[in-house]
């Protein structure tokens, strides 16, 4: 499972969530915003900035900013 961290005004955001929507892939969506425990999930994953989307995988991996082939990518099973 994916989680995005994200905030309600960002683009690159709401872009990917519906990218990862058509395309099938379920995912968790976290708002940043209000949530301190969430913002420094982030801070720690991107050098103390708070940069979303931020994509955390299951294995415990994370993108930030990534392009919706990126993420698939990450997440096809090995052939």
């Amino acid at each position: 499972m994916l989680t995005i961290y994200t905030t309600p005004w960002c683009g690159y955001c709401v872009r990917l969530k519906r990218q990862l929507d058509a395309a099938g892939l379920a995912h968790v969506t976290v708002d940043i915003e209000g949530n301190p425990e969430a913002e420094q999930i982030v801070r720690r994953a991107n050098n103390g900035n708070a940069t979303v989307p931020t994509v955390v995988f299951a294995d415990g991996t994370v993108l930030t900013n990534p392009s919706l082939r990126q993420v698939t990518d990450k997440v096809a099973p090995a052939a």
